[in-house]
């Protein structure tokens, strides 16, 4: 997906990095409207986590196309930052501390509220904030939604 926003920036979206809790799952266990997008994405998918439930290789097992990352080192903020470094192309959905570093590298960095709230780093870290996980999915699936968001 090529999404060319003016005055911004002109990319081609090929990869999602999701946070896991607080982003797609609610006390560990994935959101439906995120299952239906997984289903259904033409995107190279990655979920990375610290699998604080331990339920997410679990929840995500039928899909193949989604590449689960679990968190190695302690300093969570800096992993997943480098991480999305190591990607082009890639628009980052998180909601935590440990993802503002991860929504500032992305190339489109969008944070999600949601039923546990969201990190005030994450918020300025952010190119958009939005009330859940739904509207972050609306935004893919309709990027003049994205356009007009960013657009100077």
């Amino acid at each position: 997906m090529v999404i060319d926003i003016p005055n911004f920036k002109k990319i081609e979206i090929k990869n999602i990095v999701f946070d896991y809790n607080g982003t797609i799952a609610v006390d560990g266990k994935l959101i439906d409207e995120v299952r239906e997008f997984f289903k259904n994405s033409k995107f190279n998918i990655f979920v990375i986590t610290a699998d604080t439930f331990g339920s997410v290789k679990k929840e995500l097992e039928e899909f193949k196309n989604v590449n689960v990352i679990i968190l190695k080192t302690t300093n969570h903020t800096k992993e997943k930052a480098e991480f999305v470094m190591s990607l082009k192309n890639t628009i980052a959905i998180g909601n935590g501390n440990n993802d503002s570093l991860m929504l500032k590298e992305a190339d489109i960095g969008i944070c999600v509220i949601g039923k546990e709230g969201a990190s005030s780093k994450s918020i300025m870290n952010s190119d958009i904030v939005v009330k859940d996980i739904k509207d972050a999915i609306n935004l893919i699936e309709n990027p003049k939604r994205i356009i007009a968001n960013l657009r100077y």
